[in-house]
């Protein structure tokens, strides 16, 4: 795995949940992603309008695909709806995946004032991100990421979503039909890669020279990151790294602090630290194992980096494992 998949993997910390919204009138729904998720659209057929927190309004197309990474709600809708967004409930994720929503309350939306669309067609969800792990992007994306539909779109894009058209006109429980079998496994799998896409697009047209970018598009770094995030418990020199890169040791030093934010062996101590703490939440290892496993000799020495990088001791975090770390 290069090193933008690692980034995308340690990133995406639960698989995606999702719903199908298809509406043919007016209609409107609050998404509400929870703190450290990131809400996606992917308009498979008709259009729709999202509205930011902030007021502004991007209409969509079908084949356009939209991250939301900021925490602030926003709205979805089609037609035209009146009520006001107050009146409009909100999509309930739940771990339900296709589920048709209802369209508009009529109450809310008259009929003298609904205007009768094609039908829409999209598949909304969530990421549940991690950005405080190893890999957390320096530099923050931007809340709305649209790579819309069009001969600009990478052709991966337009490849993922004309798979989940296809996987969406599959009946389903909201037709009043089971599960086709395997839909939601599929379907999970190609948002997931819909997600490495998208920061993959992205990152070639807005950061490659900010963030991850400049680490993800030099072999060389990129080739030193994969090794350390893949054996942190190697015992890794500024020497050793520089060698793999096949860089001078001064050179290598340099490039790889500009590129990552952070000097090589510094790094490391992330890396390393984050490990350890997903060893600590996820298993019950001892400690002495625990920290031979990310590379130190000692508990102590392991306890002391820890304390030193997250301010809190394993055997605290271990016993409150929904302590976020830094």
């Amino acid at each position: 795995m290069d090193f933008l998949g690692r980034v995308a993997a340690s990133l995406r910390t639960h698989r995606p949940r999702w719903v199908r919204v298809q509406a043919p009138d007016a209609w409107g729904r609050y998404v509400r992603p929870e703190a450290g998720e990131a809400a996606f659209h992917v308009v498979l057929r008709g259009g729709a309008v999202l509205t930011t927190a902030g007021g502004a309004r991007l209409a969509l197309g079908a084949g356009d695909v939209t991250l939301v990474t900021g925490a602030g709600d926003h709205l979805v809708s089609g037609g035209t709806t009146v009520g006001g967004p107050a009146s409009w409930p909100a999509v309930d994720f739940g771990g339900r995946p296709y589920r048709l929503l209802p369209e508009a309350d009529p109450a809310a939306t008259p009929a003298a004032h609904a205007v009768r669309e094609p039908t829409s067609l999209l598949l909304s969800g969530v990421f549940r991100l991690d950005g405080k792990g190893e890999h957390a992007p320096p530099v923050e994306l931007p809340e709305t990421i649209r790579l819309a539909a069009g001969p600009e779109q990478e052709a991966s894009v337009r490849g993922v979503v004309e798979l989940l058209r296809h996987e969406a006109a599959r009946p389903g429980p909201g037709d009043g039909f089971p599960p086709d079998p395997g839909t939601d496994a599929v379907t999970g799998t190609l948002l997931d890669t819909l997600l490495l896409c998208v920061l993959r697009s992205w990152l070639r047209e807005h950061g490659a020279h900010t963030g991850w970018g400049p680490a993800v598009y030099d072999p060389a770094i990129g080739r030193v990151l994969c090794a350390m995030h893949r054996n942190p418990e190697q015992p890794w020199t500024v020497e050793r790294l520089g060698a793999l890169a096949d860089l001078p040791r001064s050179t290598f030093a340099r490039r790889f602090t500009e590129s990552v934010g952070r000097p090589p062996l510094g790094h490391l101590t992330l890396v390393r630290m984050n490990a350890g703490a997903a060893l600590l939440r996820d298993t019950d290892e001892p400690l002495r194992v625990v920290a031979q496993s990310v590379g130190y000799a000692s508990e102590f020495a392991f306890s002391t980096a820890f304390g030193r990088e997250f301010g809190i001791a394993p055997g605290a975090y271990r016993r409150e494992p929904g302590i976020r770390v830094a």
